[in-house]
């Protein structure tokens, strides 16, 4: 295996590499690290775990194409609830922004996500320039932290939730949708238990699982993650634990 891999710096076969690449997208809503173990029969939960953090590395292709055509954007957050917190702002939960692609009337494209660390709008344009080509019409409620997309290029459509007739979510269904799977596959695949210093991975494996759910085949997915962990650096143990 050419050298500057991820699969540099472990000592396990490549065939057991090849074994973890197929059982993690053979399965459709994607495995924990204890499933990975048993699944795999490894000795220890430590290496499942990092062996999977590997592998989400691999998931996000750089230098991928932004989206585009109509897109929906807004955030959501991760973690407990706080009491007494009100708006945008938060002491322990995680905000996170989403980008949704709109295709025809009601579906989905493409998604894009990523952990910003608040809501302001140095930081909610930084996203919407990595995420969205632009000349894109942009989506958004009435936030001031999107105010700048107009002078960024990109053509910006808000909705405000004052006066809205209908639900909340209805302002953004698309993204509220997207927002609903993601919590549930967090919730349900990996019980909750994700740090706000690892959800960067999770969020990129989502992403890979969402733009790819229509394919018919699901070696195509086995094809494109070993195709991209060729393509990265290693990633030893200590920087990903170190990651924050």
């Amino acid at each position: 295996m050419t050298a500057g891999t991820i699969f540099q710096d472990t000592r396990q076969p490549l065939t057991q590499w090849f074994r973890a690449m197929s059982w993690v997208t053979s399965q459709k809503t994607g495995t924990s690290a204890l499933q990975l173990q048993q699944g795999l029969g490894l000795g220890s939960y430590v290496t499942a775990w990092t062996w999977l953090h590997k592998l989400r590395r691999a998931m996000v292709r750089p230098g991928r194409d932004r989206l585009s055509g109509r897109v929906e954007v807004d955030e959501t957050y991760w973690g407990a609830a706080e009491a007494g917190v009100r708006g945008r702002q938060t002491s322990n939960k995680v905000l996170v922004a989403i980008a949704v692609e709109q295709v025809g009337r009601r579906g989905l494209g493409r998604v894009r996500m990523r952990r910003v660390p608040d809501a302001s709008a140095n930081s909610l344009q930084a996203f919407a320039e990595e995420a969205i080509e632009r000349g894109t019409l942009v989506h958004t409620d009435g936030w001031l932290g999107y105010e700048r997309l107009i002078n960024r290029g990109y053509r910006h459509r808000i909705t405000f939730l004052r006066g809205h007739p209908g639900p909340q979510g209805d302002l953004l269904p698309r993204v509220h949708r997207v927002v609903s799977l993601l919590k549930r596959w967090l919730l349900g695949t990996h019980q909750g238990a994700i740090t706000a210093t690892h959800l960067d991975f999770y969020l990129d494996e989502f992403t890979f699982r969402f733009n790819r759910r229509r394919s018919r085949y699901r070696g195509k997915l086995f094809y494109r993650l070993a195709q991209q962990a060729v393509a990265i650096g290693p990633a030893p143990y200590q920087r990903l634990i170190a990651r924050g």
